[in-house]
């Protein structure tokens, strides 16, 4: 795991190496899910998020979904999504995410959404009616939610919590010491927090973590030991790519090798499930921790 060390100087503008390599979005699947997701005028996190796994999971038939809009308050140096002035909560949006994830006939749905810190309940009422929708009209569908930090507040967390999704996601995203650098308003202690929370309500709780941001080997080996801590039992793991200049730049690529060294070290950890490759983002294969 040497290739993790953080080295003054380094170049800016990396190489992108050959295991990144992604297809072009195409194919019948593919089409289909754009479509639905186009006649119900939703969101995905896949297109906001210039996520590399798109051509896969759409030819797949998944898709994770982006509600609250897809312009967010926050903004986060790593994040592809649009910063600004979000519109207002659209009412009718919960019923049409409900009926595309019938038509896409999911057997396992992933939502996620923007910060909305710009809303008195930073849109938990919305996350509710959200998943309330799905479940009514898709009984035998489980829902997993990528959520935001809500500051903290465990009110507006008890608001999703109590609409009753089976896995409840917030990402941690980077170690402690980068996440000043890398996440806008997040804090590394909430969001530890809010794990825990989740995890002591009973819900299965997942978390991931963006590698080549500057991060040493013995700092993941501590975040993985703090989600365990925290209550966390599904983890991904995967290489940060720069959306545009913009952003920060990649400080290193990470080997295969050495995302299969963390996934076995992270099972070994006690974790039930690890996605740890490269194109790892984290709603990648979803629906495999749920079989277990």
């Amino acid at each position: 795991m040497d290739n993790q060390k953080n080295e003054t100087g380094t170049p800016k503008h990396l190489k992108k190496p050959g295991w990144l390599r992604v297809g072009l979005p195409g194919g019948k699947n593919y089409l289909s899910v754009r479509e639905i997701l186009e006649n119900h005028k939703l969101h995905t996190i896949c297109s906001s998020g210039n996520c590399p796994n798109l051509a896969e999971c759409w030819n797949a038939g998944t898709a994770t979904l982006l509600i609250l809009g897809d312009i967010c308050t926050r903004s986060c140096r790593f994040c592809a999504t649009k910063t600004g002035k979000p519109l207002p909560p659209d009412a009718d949006e919960p019923r049409r995410v409900a009926e595309s994830v019938k038509q896409l006939n999911l057997k396992h749905c992933v939502i996620t959404s923007v910060d909305r810190d710009d809303l008195e309940d930073g849109g938990a009422t919305h996350w509710a009616q959200t998943i309330r929708e799905i479940k009514k009209l898709n009984p035998q569908t489980s829902i997993e939610v990528l959520i935001p930090d809500f500051s903290g507040n465990t009110k507006l967390l008890d608001l999703i919590l109590d609409a009753g999704p089976d896995v409840v996601s917030h990402n941690l995203e980077t170690v402690e010491r980068l996440t000043p650098k890398v996440r806008s308003a997040a804090r590394y202690q909430t969001s530890l927090k809010v794990l825990q929370y989740i995890a002591d309500k009973g819900f299965t709780a997942k978390s991931g973590i963006m590698l080549g941001l500057g991060e040493l080997q013995q700092e993941v080996i501590s975040t993985l030991g703090h989600m365990k801590n925290a209550g966390v039992l599904v983890v991904t793991i995967g290489q940060y790519l720069r959306p545009s200049l913009r952003h920060l730049p990649v400080e290193s690529y990470i080997e295969p090798s050495v995302f299969d060294e963390y996934r076995t070290l992270a099972l070994n950890m006690g974790f039930s499930h690890v996605e740890s490759q490269p194109l790892v983002r984290s709603s990648y294969h979803a629906e495999k921790h749920i079989s277990k």
